[in-house]
């Protein structure tokens, strides 16, 4: 068998390759991040059968990922550590602080053989391109949540009492105004209800229209072209981002249908939360128990015990940070469509729990659904939880 440990980094990578008994083939082999250097890193695992290469990487984001591809399209698998781990491993072999590339890449062959070999997933692509959407995708929502406030604030100024006027303050009837009159002086004389009637598919009715073109007579809001230039400026980024959110969502969608993962049964999950739980997981199938997934998402409690002193604190909050917002996010919908998902929700509120901490309850009862429905590649069955 060989052992194979890669160091990741920008512009080159350090490798260390070694036999199961412990004869070092390469002592250290730096390959540029190129098709040059991947070719000159394939050529050294040419004499060896695929099924007898074991190699390994930290997980160092998009660093690595044309190295992990390439790999995958010549039939390699490989394993991922995470950093702090392969960090933590070192300190146990040496007192030394000696960091370097050729170091990480032996520390990382080292603990490659000390572990048993689970490697990549094959849809290791379409797990990482649905990651990458999903994370895009929050960014973008967050930024278009910013521009929400922008507006208001414009607004207020402008025509304090539009927002309120409507139940969806940014729909596409408010936006289509907005956009076509901008000014209160311009919506108290607008004309075209029949074009209103039909953005809002009937909805904005004619005594709306005419409501709303008398709040815009008597505002007492100011308007000047400093205001205008605004409105018109964050409306524009506004519009473009949801553009954007609107055709990355349908790109996800795809995806994870066609994929059609166990997760995607649970009532509650969508296309959406699906696939950023299920790409932030990555390969359920290396998690041995529902506990390392609920450490991966940094959601178990920091415990301290030394002597006589015992602390069971708050979550670690380690590992993602996009997957820990999207599962308590989805706990607050899974709990409207399913009883004992509820009733469990309740039973920690009872038991003097606050609501984010019961939610975090609730997570790690979902987590552990997950965990089976992922690892057994079966569908959702209400009346199989307890």
């Amino acid at each position: 068998m060989i052992y194979i440990g890669i160091d990741i980094s920008k512009y080159k990578h350090d490798c260390f390759i070694c036999k199961d008994t412990g004869e070092v083939i390469v002592e250290n082999l730096s390959f540029d991040n190129n098709k040059k250097g991947f070719q000159q890193f394939l050529n050294l695992l040419k004499p060896y059968d695929n099924s007898n290469v074991h190699i390994g990487l930290e997980a160092t984001g998009h660093y690595g990922l044309n190295l992990k591809l390439f790999l995958e399209k010549n039939n390699y698998s490989f394993m991922e550590f995470n950093p702090l781990l392969v960090k933590e491993f070192y300190k146990s072999l040496s007192l030394r602080k000696t960091k370097t590339d050729k170091v990480d890449a032996t520390v990382i062959a080292q603990k490659l053989m000390s572990v048993p070999y689970k490697p990549n997933s094959c849809l290791f692509y379409h797990k990482y391109s649905i990651k990458s959407l999903s994370r895009l995708r929050e960014t973008l929502v967050k930024q278009r949540s910013k521009y929400k406030v922008q507006l208001t604030n414009i607004l207020d100024m402008i025509f304090p009492e539009f927002k309120p006027f409507f139940s969806n303050s940014f729909g596409a009837t408010s936006l289509y105004i907005l956009e076509k009159y901008k000014t209160p002086e311009k919506v108290a004389n607008m004309r075209d209800f029949d074009s209103l009637s039909k953005t809002s598919r009937g909805k904005f009715t004619y005594a709306k229209f005419i409501k709303l073109k008398e709040l815009a007579k008597n505002t007492i809001g100011e308007s000047n072209d400093i205001f205008e230039l605004e409105l018109t400026s964050i409306l524009n980024l506004y519009k473009n981002i949801d553009e954007q959110i609107t055709l990355i969502d349908k790109q996800i969608s795809t995806i994870i249908k066609d994929l059609n993962p166990p997760t995607l049964s649970i009532p509650g999950i969508g296309a959406i939360t699906c696939a950023s739980i299920i790409s932030e997981f990555g390969d359920i199938s290396k998690f041995s128990n529902p506990s390392k997934m609920l450490s991966f998402a940094g959601l178990e409690p920091g415990i301290i015990e030394s002597g006589t002193m015992f602390s069971k604190g708050k979550m670690v909050k380690r590992g993602s940070g996009y997957l820990r917002y999207s599962l308590m996010n989805i706990a607050l919908t899974v709990i409207r469509f399913n009883t004992t998902f509820y009733d469990y929700y309740y039973k920690k509120i009872s038991e003097g729990k606050c609501h984010r901490v019961a939610l975090s309850h609730v997570c790690k009862k979902l987590i552990r659904v997950i965990f089976i429905l992922e690892t057994k590649n079966i569908q959702f069955d209400p009346s199989l939880l307890k």
